[in-house]
C-alpha cells in the first residue's frame, strides 16, 4: 500500500522546489533585466513573421468563419461526403480571406501612396508662400498690441524655420526613398515586405489549423488543471476572445468610416490636403478617446499654413466628428463590447500607451477590460464565500458590517 503521508511529502517538496526556482528566476530577471530585455527583443525580431501571421489571421478570422459556414451550409445539401465538404469550405475560406486582405492592401497603396506623396510635394512647393501669408495675417492680428507682437513673432519665426528645415531635409527625402523602394520592382518589394509576405503564408497555416490548435490547447489545459479550474480557464479565454475580437474589428471598421466621412466633408468644405488629413484622422481614430485629438494636431497645423480661418473650421469639424463618433457611430458599432467604465478607459490608455507606445494605446481598452473582468470575478467569488452581497450599491453608504448577523450598517451623516 502507498503511504498517503509520503505522497504529501512529495507534493510539498515539489512545491518548495518550484517556489525556490521561481524566486531564483525572478532575482536573475531583476539583476539581468537589460540582458533579458535584449534577448526578448531578439526573439521578437526572429518571430516577427509569425506575429504578423497571427495578427492577420485573427483579423481575418470573421471573414474566414463566415465563408466557411456559408460554403458548408450550401455545399452539404449537394455533396454527401462530409470530409470533402469541410476541405472545400476550409480552402474557400482561406482563399477569400487572402484575396480580401491583398485587395485591401493593394487598393490602399494604389490610392494613398501617390496622393500622399503629391500632397507632401505640394506642401514643399507652397510652404514659403504659406508661411509668408500666415506671417502677414499674424502681424495684422497683433498690430494693436506691439508688446504681444514682439513676443509672439520671434517664436513663430523660430518654429517655422525649424519646420522648414525638417520638411526639406528629412521628410521629403525620406518619402522619396519610401516611394522609390516600393516602386523599384519585385525584388525590392520582397526585400522591404519580407516579414509581411511570410506573415501571409503563416496566416494561411493559422487559419487552416486553428481548430487543431484550439483542441490541443484545451487538451493541455484539462491535463494540467483540475476540472473546475480548467472549465473556468476555457470560459475566460472565450471571454477574452469576444472582447478583443469585437473591439478590434469594430474599431477598425469605425475608423474606416470616420476616415471616409472626413474625406468627403473636407472635400465639400474645400479644405487643403484632403486625402492626407483624412488618412491621419482615420489612422489615429483607432486609438480610443485621444485618437481624434492626436490626429487633429498635425492636420490643423498643415491647414493653418494655408488658411487660418479654414484651420478654425477644421477644428470645429473635428470636434463635431469626434462627438458623432463617440456618441453615435462608435457605440452603434462597438456596443458594450468591453463593459469598461470611462475612467478606466482613460487610465488604461495612459498606462499601456506609456509602456508600449502606439500599439499599447490600441490594445489598452480590451486588455484592461479583461483584467477588470477577472478582478471583478475574483472579488465576487470571495464575497460569495463569505455570504456577503456582490452588489456595489450595497457598499455606497456602508459604515460597517455587523459580524454577528452580516447586517449592513449605513454611515450616519
Amino acid at each position: 500500500m502507498k503511504n498517503p503521508r509520503f505522497k504529501g511529502y512529495i507534493y510539498w517538496g515539489v512545491t518548495l522546489l518550484a517556489v525556490i526556482a521561481c524566486s531564483v528566476a525572478f532575482v536573475f530577471f531583476l539583476l539581468k533585466f537589460q540582458m533579458v530585455a535584449a534577448a526578448a527583443g531578439k526573439l521578437v525580431d526572429v518571430l516577427m513573421p509569425i506575429i504578423y501571421g497571427a495578427v492577420l489571421a485573427y483579423l481575418m478570422l470573421p471573414v474566414y468563419n463566415k465563408t466557411r459556414r456559408y460554403v458548408t451550409e450550401n455545399l452539404s445539401v449537394k455533396v454527401k461526403n462530409e470530409k470533402m465538404v469541410q476541405s472545400a469550405a476550409r480552402g474557400l475560406g482561406t482563399l477569400v480571406s487572402l484575396l480580401l486582405l491583398i485587395a485591401i492592401v493593394v487598393g490602399l497603396c494604389w490610392m494613398l501612396l501617390p496622393q500622399i506623396y503629391t500632397s507632401i510635394l505640394g506642401l514643399q512647393e507652397s510652404f514659403s508662400e504659406n508661411i509668408n501669408n500666415l506671417s502677414i495675417w499674424l502681424q495684422k492680428q497683433l498690430a494693436d498690441n506691439e508688446a504681444l507682437e514682439q513676443m509672439v513673432v520671434p517664436v513663430y519665426e523660430q518654429v517655422t524655420d525649424k519646420l522648414e528645415t525638417w520638411l526639406y531635409d528629412t521628410l521629403v527625402p525620406n518619402m522619396s526613398m519610401v516611394i522609390n523602394i516600393l516602386s523599384t520592382g519585385l525584388l525590392g518589394v520582397v526585400t522591404v515586405l519580407k516579414n509581411s509576405l511570410i506573415g501571409l503564408i503563416v496566416m494561411v497555416y493559422f487559419l487552416n489549423i486553428k481548430d487543431t490548435l484550439s483542441a490541443q490547447s484545451k487538451k493541455i489545459v484539462y491535463s494540467l488543471f483540475p476540472l473546475k479550474q480548467a472549465n473556468r480557464i476555457i470560459e475566460e479565454v472565450r471571454f477574452t476572445h469576444s472582447v478583443f475580437g469585437g473591439f478590434i474589428t469594430g474599431k477598425l471598421l469605425d475608423s474606416l468610416i470616420i476616415g471616409v466621412i472626413c474625406f468627403f466633408c473636407m472635400r465639400l468644405l474645400r479644405m487643403p490636403y484632403v486625402l492626407l488629413v483624412s488618412v491621419i484622422i482615420g489612422v489615429t481614430n483607432v486609438i480610443p478617446f485621444f485618437g481624434p485629438f492626436i490626429g487633429a494636431i498635425p492636420s490643423a497645423f498643415l491647414i493653418l499654413l494655408v488658411s487660418p480661418m479654414k484651420c478654425l473650421y477644421f477644428l470645429l469639424f473635428v470636434l463635431v466628428l469626434q462627438q458623432f463618433d463617440g456618441n453615435i457611430l462608435g457605440p452603434k458599432i462597438l456596443g458594450e463590447s468591453t463593459g469598461l467604465p470611462s475612467f478606466w478607459v482613460l487610465f488604461s490608455i495612459l498606462l499601456f500607451g506609456g509602456l508600449l507606445g502606439f500599439v499599447g494605446m490600441v490594445i489598452a481598452v480590451p486588455t484592461f477590460a479583461v483584467f477588470y473582468h477577472l478582478a471583478s470575478e475574483y472579488v465576487n467569488r470571495c464575497l460569495e464565500k463569505k455570504a456577503l452581497s456582490q452588489s456595489t450599491d450595497d457598499y455606497r453608504d456602508l459604515d460597517y458590517i455587523d459580524e454577528a448577523g452580516n447586517e449592513y450598517i449605513e454611515r450616519k451623516e
